[in-house]
């Protein structure tokens, strides 16, 4: 912080009467102090919303708005009230001076003055000023590197969920056309059920944006899951499907673990809840901990029900797709059961938008890694059969 040349520093000389504004100017200019003037309220509030001064010499007694008015609006301004307001005034009395300070005045000086005062007066104002402005900096450069250091962390999130959701999809059976159109049905559910009176003490906009980043993380336990039965082309036996269904608990023991050693990082808390609970149901007959009704995390509810949904409209080795209709009336016939009925109505005012993300994502039929390097070991081997 350095002291700036007087040439440097603009006062402000606000006073109806010229005759007082050329006293002070002729006191103030030999001095190098740049000088600007107003010869009343409206006209000096116009200068500072322009150019804001270093300080405000300011008369009380002026026509239309007087100085008092100009003091208290320029104090209640997030913009203008640090801004040094010595009052100059010929006004004597308590009341006048009382006035001045409720409306925010600085400091004052009773005319006639002499030359000396108004310069030390001038000098502790503008240091005042001083000592606020590198306070102000400093704050400002402290806002600046926390926001900074958000973006890297939210990066860092972006790119740990990333990594994550690509290890759970090097594995799965199910494309990332898959994660892309859930992620996006889920987040239109919560989109519409953030305005809604039950929602919205607990959706806000980074419950949103967390469960959006979280949605490719429900099947990650799947990493765990044999490839004869996660890979198998034809409907799983009852004690396959038992061996897959471990794949909630895998997923959320793994985000748990991840969780602690970062110390309850919030996105991973989320993810951990997807990965867990996305197959509990409404009633309690899902799994792995047969929750029911609230006790599922809302996020796991949303993101069941976009799960379902996708899982019902794309193709699987032992089915065909079914179309939106036949998708719709099987979730209805699991609202209060499956689903959380709530949610379930918000899908029906979401289902136009519903049709649109699955053609914007529609199945690529491009491979996992794992199933591109078995496709190639078979075409190696068949030859040899």
């Amino acid at each position: 912080m350095r002291d700036r040349a007087p040439s440097e520093i603009c006062i402000l000389v606000v006073d109806d009467l010229p005759e007082n504004i050329q006293v002070v100017k002729a006191l103030l200019e030999p001095h190098g102090y740049d000088i600007r003037t107003a010869q009343n309220g409206i006209e000096a509030l116009e200068f500072v919303a322009l150019t804001p001064p270093d300080l405000i010499l300011l008369d009380l007694v002026m026509p239309g708005m007087d100085g008092f008015e100009v003091c208290r609006r320029l104090k209640q301004d997030p913009e203008t009230w640090h801004i040094p307001v010595v009052i100059i005034t010929g006004l004597t009395d308590r009341e006048a001076n009382v006035r001045a300070v409720e409306a925010g005045a600085d400091d004052f000086l009773i005319k006639p003055f002499d030359r000396v005062l108004l310069r030390a007066r001038i000098a502790t104002s503008l240091k005042t000023k001083m000592l606020q402005d590198a306070v102000f900096a400093y704050q400002q450069e402290l806002e600046d590197r926390v926001r900074e250091r958000t973006r890297q962390l939210e990066v860092t999130q972006q790119v740990t969920v990333f990594g994550l959701s690509k290890l759970a999809e090097s594995r799965d059976n199910e494309t990332g056309d898959h994660i892309d159109r859930m992620r996006s049905y889920a987040y239109e559910i919560a989109q519409h059920l953030r305005v809604q009176p039950d929602f919205q003490a607990d959706i806000d906009g980074a419950f949103v944006r967390q469960m959006y980043q979280a949605c490719p993380l429900h099947d990650i336990g799947k990493v765990g899951i044999p490839d004869r039965i996660l890979l198998k082309p034809a409907k799983l036996t009852p004690l396959e499907f038992d061996i897959m269904k471990t794949h909630a608990t895998i997923g959320g023991d793994t985000l748990r673990a991840a969780e602690q050693a970062g110390g309850s990082v919030s996105f991973l808390a989320m993810g951990r809840d997807v990965a867990y609970y996305h197959h509990e149901k409404w009633d309690g007959s899902g799994y792995p901990f047969g929750l029911s009704g609230e006790d599922i995390p809302l996020a796991a509810r949303i993101v069941a029900l976009a799960d379902v949904y996708d899982a019902l409209t794309s193709a699987r080795p032992y089915k065909k797709p079914f179309d939106h209709e036949t998708s719709r009336g099987i979730i209805l016939e699991g609202s209060g059961s499956h689903f959380d009925p709530r949610i379930v109505e918000a899908f029906l005012v979401c289902e136009e938008r519903f049709k649109e993300i699955r053609k914007e994502f529609k199945d690529s039929g491009r491979l996992s890694p794992t199933q591109e390097l078995i496709s190639q070991l078979e075409a190696v081997e068949e030859p040899l059969l």
